[in-house]
C-alpha cells in the first residue's frame, strides 16, 4: 500500500487520529483535515514520526469552499487521492425529540450530513479523474437503529448510510467504491460527552451502555481504524455499498429503549 494517498477528515482526535496513524504505519501519504489547527497539526506530526509524508489542512466540512480547498491541497501535494475517510462528525446535545433544540438539530445535520455530502461530491470528482479510489463514510449504529435522546444524530447517521448506498451505486462501475462503518460506543471524546450528559439525569450511563454490549466493553479507536484501512485496501476490492457494524455485538439484540 506504499505511495498511496488518503485524506481523513476529523483527523484531530479519536477515531480520526487513530486511523491517520494506522495509515501512516501502513506506508500511506496523508492529508489530515480538521477544523482545530492545534489537534490537526499534532496528528500530522505524529503521522510523520510514524514515517508518513503527512500534511495538515484546516477546514470546516460544512463549507463547500473549504472542502474544495482540502481536496485541492491533497492534489497539489500528491497528485491524487486513493482513499478518503469521510469521518468528521458531532454528537450534539442529548434530548428527546420534543425537547430537541432547533439550532442543535441544524448544527448536527450540517456537519454529519452536509459535511459528508460535500466530501463525497468533491473527492469523487477527483477520484474519477485519476482512475478511482475507495471511500469510507463514518455512520453509526444510530444509523441502523433508533437512538432515544439523539434524534438529530440518529437522523444524520441514517442519512450517511443513504448517501453511501447511493454513491456506491452511482460510481462503483467507474472505479470508486463507497462503504460505511457503523461504530457503537468507542473510547473517544464523543462517548465521554454522551456519558456525562446522560449522567446529569442521574443515570449511570457508562454501566448502561456497557450492559448492552455482549463483549462487555467499548471498542478502541484503533480497532475501528483497522477496519477503515481494510476497506480502503485492495483486500476489499469487491466490497461496495456495505455498512460494517463494529459494536461488540450490541445491535445483535438491543434491549428495549428505556421509558421516561
Amino acid at each position: 500500500m506504499s505511495a498511496k494517498v488518503v485524506v481523513i477528515t476529523g483527523g484531530g482526535g479519536g477515531i480520526g487520529r487513530a486511523t491517520c496513524l494506522a495509515f501512516a504505519r501502513a506506508g500511506w501519504h496523508l492529508v489530515v483535515v480538521d477544523r482545530d489547527p492545534v489537534s490537526g497539526e499534532e496528528t500530522a506530526a505524529l503521522a510523520r514520526t510514524a514515517g508518513a509524508d503527512a500534511r495538515f489542512v484546516a477546514a470546516d466540512v460544512t463549507r463547500a469552499d473549504e472542502v474544495a480547498a482540502y481536496v485541492a491541497a491533497a492534489l497539489a501535494a500528491f497528485g491524487k487521492i486513493d482513499a478518503f475517510f469521510n469521518n468528521a462528525g458531532t454528537e450534539g446535545k442529548v434530548a428527546y425529540t420534543a425537547d430537541c433544540d432547533d439550532a442543535n438539530f441544524d448544527a448536527i445535520i450540517a456537519v454529519n450530513v452536509r459535511g459528508v455530502f460535500l466530501g463525497l461530491k468533491h473527492v469523487i470528482a477527483a477520484m474519477l479523474n485519476s482512475g478511482g479510489g475507495a471511500i469510507v463514510n463514518t455512520a453509526s449504529v444510530a444509523g441502523i437503529n433508533g437512538s432515544p435522546g439523539l434524534p438529530a444524530y440518529s437522523a444524520s447517521k441514517h442519512a450517511v448510510i443513504g448517501l453511501t448506498r447511493t454513491a456506491a451505486l452511482e460510481y462503483g462501475g467507474r472505479g470508486v467504491r463507497v462503504n460505511a462503518i457503523c461504530p457503537g460506543p468507542v473510547h473517544t471524546r464523543m462517548i465521554t460527552s454522551l456519558e456525562e450528559q446522560v449522567a446529569a439525569s442521574g443515570t449511570d450511563a457508562a454501566a448502561r451502555f456497557r450492559a448492552q454490549i455482549p463483549i462487555g466493553r467499548y471498542a478502541e479507536a484503533e480497532e475501528v481504524a483497522d477496519l477503515v484501512v481494510f476497506l480502503c485496501s485492495d483486500q476489499s476490492r469487491s466490497i461496495n455499498g456495505a455498512q460494517y457494524v463494529i459494536d461488540g455485538g450490541r445491535t445483535a439484540g438491543l434491549a428495549p429503549a428505556p421509558r421516561n
